[in-house]
């Protein structure tokens, strides 16, 4: 079950395309699982997921199988620098798990494969849908702009209070040229159909300036 089907004299066409329709399996069963444990799952990511252990497993098999040798071409791919900020620790996860599909198959253990995926993949799926290990709280952006002159530590507490199960203070700027503060909170609401009635209650402490509320933007989201 855990031999290669890469046979000594070398690769043949006949193991390539089962490597790679396996490896195009995987990628899809990982892209699925990724799916159903994410609210607001990555389109990059998905795409991601299912195209690595195929690239992975070309990788290896180009190499004659060395892992060695294999490590060391992936590592070329490290000096592409990416634009996209750096995806949480759950995706990074995803990231591994395909990638350790792909050594599979690119080096023709298909059984250990199929094995790595559905253990691997049932882990996965079965934490993903327990609630301890879900953040079930929808995290949202909160931005509230007030004039320079305006003590902003503490001044909205009891509107959150109120209205936000959870409110932090992540980031705080000028604008206009210093007569403004710029105030972005990630909050996350008790019952949004209230949402309104807050936000009402926040323009009456910052002099009616320019408030939103919003998603937080997600890693690697645009396409």
């Amino acid at each position: 079950m855990f031999n290669s089907i890469i046979n000594s004299t070398g690769l043949t066409a006949d193991s390539a395309i089962i490597c790679t329709a396996a490896s195009l399996g995987f990628g899809l069963l990982a892209a699925l699982l990724y799916r159903l444990g994410s609210k607001k799952p990555s389109r990059s990511l998905l795409i991601t997921l299912i195209i690595l252990p195929t690239l992975v497993q070309a990788v290896i098999m180009l190499v004659n199988g060395s892992v060695g040798a294999g490590i060391a071409v992936m590592g070329a791919f490290n000096l592409v620098r990416f634009r996209s900020a750096p995806g949480c620790a759950k995706d990074i996860c995803y990231i591994f798990y395909t990638m350790c599909v792909g050594l599979a198959t690119g080096m023709g253990y298909i059984g250990f494969a199929v094995l790595l995926a559905i253990a691997v993949g049932v882990v996965l799926a079965v934490l993903g849908f327990i609630p301890w290990f879900r953040n079930s709280q929808h995290k949202m952006l909160l931005r509230i702009v007030i004039p320079e002159n305006l003590e902003y530590n503490g001044i909205f507490d009891e509107i959150f209070k109120e209205y936000l199960s959870s409110a932090e203070l992540v980031q705080v700027k000028t604008t206009a040229m210093g007569t403004l503060f710029d105030l972005r909170y990630e909050v996350s609401e008790k019952d949004p159909s209230r949402q309104k009635e807050m936000l009402d209650k926040i323009r009456a402490l910052n002099g009616n300036l320019t408030i939103s509320i919003g998603a937080l933007q997600q890693p690697g989201e645009a396409l």
